[in-house]
């Protein structure tokens, strides 16, 4: 989990460096470079029995994959639409949402210890964006609201899943943002000419950025509760801005780091509280 946070905190720099490229073409080439990757990845992993691991998976990963796909959509409209750090504020939320719907569906009972970590998590995050965080336009932030739900109702469909490999359901994920980037794109008429450094770049948050982020995030959901895993990913947030300043040199305010130290704070502990309570479990 904290490595699936690590791959999507890339997301920023990435999208920093790209010149000419809008939105809704960042959100179909990514997902169509996140299906050739877990398309590449189910075929090594499985073989010839890639048509089954789809069938193991069900409805329950087709619907899973069109949840998240919705949730990669409404993030790519709020950043458009309201600012960044109230988008990041209100993803937050997600740890509150996740632990609720885990349960409510799944009946997995959230320690004490766990809202209070995602509450200062939360907190922390509240911090770093409190220079930036503004009114902004209520579409935006409604929108924001349910990029954080998706996430956290698929988090609950990959707990649902944990038996059965629910690789599947990202690459459905991809799949249904494909059609949503192409319409999108068609009904703004945006070309599907991109430059070869923009391409680059797309190619990049496909394969690292998202696809391995969410097969780390996958494979991790197997043995963690759902409020934890949210939680634990939540090094996105704090590890976006370093990759920035270190590339790009933009300095973050003391804000951005005081709030990262909290987060990461309480990152850890959950973390070290986790790993206390439970034995080792060898991945399969």
């Amino acid at each position: 989990m904290l490595l699936a946070g690590t791959c999507w905190s890339f997301a920023g720099l990435i999208i920093r460096l790209t010149e000419n490229v809008a939105e809704w073409q960042i959100l179909f080439y990514r997902s169509l470079f996140l299906v050739v990757t877990l398309s590449l990845y189910l075929v090594i992993k499985n073989k010839h029995q890639v048509l089954k691991v789809f069938k193991r998976a069900g409805k329950t990963g087709c619907i899973a994959g069109m949840i998240l796909s919705m949730g990669f959509s409404c993030w790519i409209f709020a950043i458009t639409h309201t600012t960044v750090a109230n988008a990041l504020f209100v993803l937050a939320c997600s740890t509150f949402i996740a632990a609720i719907l885990g349960q409510i569906i799944l009946k997995e009972k959230v320690r004490l210890s766990t809202w209070i970590y995602m509450s200062v998590a939360t907190g922390g995050v509240a911090i770093m964006v409190i220079e930036a965080i503004g009114i902004g336009t209520l579409l935006g932030n409604l929108f924001a609201l349910g990029a954080a739900t998706s996430f956290a109702v698929f988090a609950v469909a990959l707990r649902k899943g944990r038996n059965t490999d629910m690789t599947p359901a990202v690459c459905w994920a991809g799949l249904w943002a494909m059609v949503i980037g192409s319409v999108m794109m068609l009904t703004k008429e945006m070309t599907f000419i991109i430059s070869l450094r923009d391409l680059a770049l797309c190619t990049s948050l496909g394969v690292v950025q998202v696809g391995l982020g969410l097969i780390l995030f996958t494979a991790g959901s197997r043995y963690v509760p759902t409020a934890e895993m949210v939680l634990l990913s939540l090094t996105e947030v704090v590890l976006g801005p370093v990759w920035v300043w270190l590339v790009i040199d933009e300095i973050p305010t003391l804000y951005t780091i005081a709030g990262g130290v909290i987060v990461v704070g309480a990152i850890a502990s959950q973390a070290i509280h986790g790993t206390k309570r439970r034995p080792s479990t060898a991945m399969v």
